[in-house]
C-alpha cells in the first residue's frame, strides 16, 4: 500500500517522519533563505502538510551507502513504493546504474556548497517505470543540534518516460 496521508503510516515511522520533516524544513530555510512550505510552528501539522505537498520531497542519511529516510506522498507515488519500503532502499537505487555518476556529481556539489539547484535526471520506480525529474533542488540536512544528517531533494516537475 502506498500511503497518501501521514496518518496512514505505522506510528514508529510516522514519528520518524515528523522529526525528519523539521530537519528538512529547517535546513532548507538555512541554506536557501526561504521556506519550503508555510510554517505553522506545529511539527505534526507541518509534517502532514509536507507529506501532502504537490511536489516531491525525499531525503537520505549520511551512511557509506545512504539510505532513504523520508519520502512524501508524491515521492511514494512516483517511486511506486510504500513508506516502509522506501525507507529501506539505498538512495542510489532511485537512478539506473548509467545515471548514477551524474547524480553523484550533483550530490558532491551539494555537500561542498550546502545546496544546489537546477538538476535534471532520469529516475526509476520500483516497477521499472522511468521518469525525468526537472529543476530539482538538493540541500544538506542537519539534525536539531546542527550535526550533518544527510541530504534532501525536492522537485515539482517530472515527466513519465
Amino acid at each position: 500500500m502506498i500511503e497518501r496521508d501521514l496518518a496512514d503510516l505505522a506510528p514508529p515511522l510516522r514519528h520518524r517522519f515528523i522529526a525528519r520533516t523539521q530537519e528538512i524544513l529547517d535546513s532548507y530555510r538555512q541554506h536557501l533563505g526561504h521556506e519550503l512550505i508555510v510554517r505553522s510552528g506545529d511539527a505534526e501539522d507541518e509534517a502532514c502538510r509536507l507529506f501532502a505537498a504537490p511536489f516531491a520531497v525525499l531525503s537520505h542519511g549520511f551512511e557509506a551507502d545512504p539510505v532513504l529516510n523520508y519520502g512524501n506522498a508524491i515521492s511514494l507515488k512516483l517511486f511506486e513504493m510504500s513508506a516502509d519500503g522506501l525507507t529501506r532502499m539505498a538512495s542510489r537505487l532511485t537512478a539506473e546504474p548509467m545515471n548514477q555518476a551524474a547524480r553523484e556529481i550533483f550530490m558532491q556539489q551539494t555537500r561542498a556548497q550546502g545546496f544546489a539547484t537546477g538538476y535534471d535526471g532520469v529516475r526509476i520506480s520500483a516497477s521499472g517505470r522511468r521518469f525525468r525529474i526537472e529543476d530539482a533542488t538538493l540541500w544538506n540536512v542537519a539534525d536539531a543540534p546542527g550535526a550533518p544528517s544527510g541530504q534532501a531533494a525536492t522537485f515539482a516537475r517530472w515527466t513519465m518516460l
